[in-house]
Parts: structure tokens; sequence; C-alpha cells
């Protein structure tokens, strides 16, 4: 099962730089070995106040419990506070091998929630919606798609800006009776999922 973790850790005051170098050097290192173990398949960092250290990753773990062990056993948790959601499939989503759009070099998450109680209209685009995904995923854009608690959706997309992912957005046959919540992405330096742009 897959679970997205909102991580934000908190270093005490008086804690020297080195320190810090020293912890974030181990966190390092044991994000490569939960990647080799393919139970931490993706790093972000979301906006930031300033001050603020704040991750987000995507890890694989058999239940609550295995992900709990993963992730006490990670250095940065003794500063680290962590706020798990569970992800289930969605019919939709493309799987993990999703070619990287040309020209987009941006991430993003977004959050599609039904604007009021699921209506018929809604349901009747289904069929539409899972087509255009299909487009978007070969397209590039539509990276990955899973089902929240709470009656929603969250994907994964990547754009040039935001401007050209709230195009991609408009076009879903879903969207009039959706609401949708945009989330920029940027790299975290221990990403085991970077790819690199291609020209």
């Amino acid at each position: 099962m897959e679970y997205l973790v909102t991580m934000t850790t908190h270093v005490p005051e008086g804690t020297s730089p080195e320190a810090v170098d020293e912890i974030r050097a181990r966190e390092a290192a044991n994000s490569l070995g939960l990647a080799e173990a393919r139970q931490l398949l993706r790093l972000w960092r979301p906006p930031l106040k300033p001050g603020e250290w704040r991750t987000l990753g995507l890890f694989v773990a058999p239940d609550a419990v295995r992900l709990e062990e993963i992730l006490s056993a990670m250095p940065l948790r003794v500063w680290r506070s962590d706020v798990v959601m569970p992800l289930t499939p969605h019919p939709n989503d493309p799987g993990p091998a999703v070619p990287r759009a040309p020209g987009a070099t941006k991430e993003f998450l977004v959050t599609f929630a039904p604007k009021d109680a699921p209506s018929q209209a809604l349901k009747d685009a289904t069929a539409a919606e899972a087509a255009r995904a299909k487009e978007l995923a070969g397209a590039g854009h539509l990276v990955r798609l899973w089902q929240i608690p709470g009656d929603q959706a969250l994907g994964l997309w990547r754009a040039r800006d935001t401007a050209e992912l709230q195009t991609i957005l408009d076009s879903l046959p879903q969207a009039p009776w959706l609401s949708t919540e945009t989330t920029p992405l940027s790299e975290h330096p221990n990403d085991p999922g970077l790819v690199p742009a291609q020209d």
C-alpha cells in the first residue's frame, strides 16, 4: 500500500550546525536505503514559510504498522512529526511508468473533491474522464492518481507552469463538478525519483 507522509521537522533551539549536518547526512543515506528497498518512492518540498522545514514523501508498506516502523527508524524522526495519508488505487491511475511531458519541468499535487454531493452528471462523465486521463498520462502530464479519504482523489501532475496545469485540469470532463486544491512541488535533494527533463 502507498502512503503520502507530510514530515515536519523542528530543530531544537541551540542545536549546532554540525549536528544538523550530521543528522541530515544520515537521513540522506537512510533515504537511499529505503529507495533501494522500494519503501520510499518520492520526496518533494511543498511551498515553505521562512524557517519552515517540511517534506512530502511517497512511501510503500504492507500496512500502517510497518510504515510506522519505517518512519521511526529515519534519523530525522527525533526532531520530526509525521502526518500519514493512506492512498488507495484509483481506476484511472496510469501506474508508475509515465514519460515526462516535453517541457514539463514542474510537478504538482492536486486534490479533487466533489463541489456538492456526487451528482448524476458527475457520474455520467466517468467514462469520458477515464479516456481523458489516459490521454494526459500518455502525454506525460498525469503521473499518478489515487483515491484518498473523504470521497476525494489525489493526482501527481507535470506541467511547464501553473497556467499550463490549470488548462489541463479545465480540460477534464468532470471539472465543472469538482473543486481542486493545487500544491506546487519543488525538488528534494534525496528524492529517489528525480528524472532529468528531456529537451
